[in-house]
């Protein structure tokens, strides 16, 4: 896995996909929450990435370690951002 994510938090989607549809406003809720940034990245142009995640999209990657797939677990997710 690479180390060189656009930002701490990172949601690996594909276009189409209407689970990330959903992550995606996940992750707006969470960033509203915590002040935490985010990126999201694109699978359709990712070859490299797609091996590795593309059966499990969207996953969500949390400072360069896979954190979760399928679903954004808010409530870790913000624990896991904020320590507590």
């Amino acid at each position: 896995m690479s180390d060189d994510w656009p930002a701490r938090v990172v949601l690996l989607t594909s276009p189409g996909c209407h689970l990330c549809e959903e992550a995606r406003a996940a992750m707006a809720r969470v960033a509203r929450r915590t002040g935490a940034d985010w990126a999201e990245v694109s699978l359709a142009d990712r070859m490299d990435l797609w091996r590795d995640y593309g059966d499990r999209l969207p996953v969500v990657i949390l400072d360069g370690r896979e954190h979760g797939y399928w679903e954004v677990e808010e409530e870790r997710l913000v624990r896991d951002l904020t320590g507590g």
